[in-house]
């Protein structure tokens, strides 16, 4: 059996407190006597009565005794239900058995309300099994009930009169009925309480379940966030930084020769400072910068190629064919992927030749970037936050991101975005 349970701690302690009171009103039974002389039953003979069995026994006296201690036990062992043992609670509920049979039929008195008792015991069974075993022990009960009232009125009607024994035998069959309905409504009670009470443990589970849940998908979502504020930050002051450090380099290297042009470097290179910091101050302060700021991204992209020919001497062979209007976040996507795909060319690739081409058609969205500069292998330079940037921005809009390179074969960007699921 399980540990004792505590009042506090029972499964129902309306139930344990409804099971105390129908035994106060069983036990009370015992010195009330039937308020109306014709519903008493006469005694049975005292040849087949137990005392008449047994006439050099006192058992006349130990018998009404015994009938007390089973009920007391009866009552105590509510405070106890087994638990997960399939035997002990076939055992437990067999001594419950038991004890009601001994009240019943040892105590004449208890015996008036002892179905009382019958109906606690399928309440307990509700609690201890499942409902196939809940279904046995309500139709024991019914059937032990129907035995023992049958019992009681023979023994009690031997002598009685043939209408005396029809009026017992309708009063019983009424008794068995009215007590077999309430056995049923007792189930059902239990079952619909036991079902509401397994929904609210499982509803508790499943808003602990959302709760987690929550704050797991509230840590994503603070991580994404992190992760794009470091990815505007990369693709946008990074982009910036590394054009000013070109041009701070070339007007280094003119500065002697040709102080001219130089200058012209430097305040390109001022330029780029202002720019970066106003990406800067706009990425802190609302990081809801807008790249395209208002102009299509056709426009953008060619503002890309135009700084990236200032910048590096080379002017990028594009076509850009943009036949559908495409929504805010693919447009941001693509100048963002286009962005960090000529900072890198510019930063590492040493090209000659680039060529970009951006189409779309009904269904999808394609951008090919390539260069003819010394690649890399893919096997250990594939792990840059440049690269992951732009893939992850392409796997966000459920498109594909590839990239092919090689050493001193240059590389090749493809990206393909599908537009039927955003439109």
């Amino acid at each position: 059996m399980s540990r004792l349970i505590q009042i506090k701690k029972h499964p129902f302690p309306s139930l344990l407190y409804l099971e105390w009171t129908l035994l106060v009103i069983t036990a009370l039974t015992a010195v009330i006597p039937p308020p109306l002389r014709q519903f008493r039953h006469k005694p049975p003979p005292p040849e087949l009565s137990i005392c008449g069995a047994f006439p050099d026994l006192s058992v006349c006296n130990i018998l009404p005794q015994l009938s007390i201690y089973s009920l007391i036990i009866f009552a105590l062992m509510g405070l106890r239900l087994p638990r997960n043992n399939q035997i002990t609670k076939v055992v437990y509920t067999a001594i419950e058995i038991l004890l009601i049979l001994m009240t019943g039929l040892f105590g004449e008195r208890y015996a008036r309300l002892f179905p009382f008792l019958y109906i606690i015991l399928v309440t307990r069974s509700c609690l201890i099994f499942k409902l196939p075993g809940r279904l046995f022990v309500t139709s024991l009960s019914f059937t032990l009930f129907l035995f023992t009232t049958q019992l009681k009125y023979q023994l009690f009607n031997f002598q009685a009169s043939p209408q005396a024994q029809e009026r017992s035998r309708f009063l019983s069959l009424n008794w068995s009925l009215v007590f077999g309905l309430s056995l049923v409504f007792v189930l059902l009670m239990m079952n619909a309480v036991l079902s509401e009470r397994h929904s609210r443990e499982k509803l508790a589970i499943a808003n602990e379940k959302l709760r987690q849940y929550a704050m797991r998908i509230e840590n994503q979502a603070t991580l994404e966030e992190r992760n794009r504020i470091a990815r505007e930050i990369h693709d946008s002051l990074g982009h910036s930084l590394t054009a000013l450090n070109l041009q701070l380099e070339t007007a280094l290297k003119l500065w002697q020769s040709n102080p001219i042009k130089a200058e012209t470097f430097l305040a390109t290179a001022k330029e780029l400072g202002s720019k970066a910091l106003k990406d800067v101050r706009q990425s802190v302060s609302t990081m809801r910068f807008n790249p395209l700021q208002e102009q299509s991204l056709e426009l953008a992209i060619t503002s890309l190629i135009e700084n990236f020919h200032h910048s590096n001497g080379i002017l990028p062979i594009y076509q850009i064919n943009l036949e559908y209007s495409l929504p805010p976040e693919i447009n941001t996507a693509i100048y963002r992927i286009t962005q960090e795909s000529l900072t890198n060319i510019s930063k590492y690739a040493s090209a000659t030749e680039i060529k970009l081409e951006l189409t779309t058609t009904r269904d999808n969205l394609r951008l090919i970037i390539q260069d003819n500069g010394r690649g890399f292998d893919l096997g250990q330079n594939t792990t840059g936050f440049g690269l992951h940037s732009m893939r992850d921005r392409t796997l966000a809009l459920g498109g594909e991101f590839n990239i092919n390179s090689a050493l001193g074969s240059g590389c090749k960007i493809t990206v393909n975005i599908p537009l039927m699921r955003l439109t």
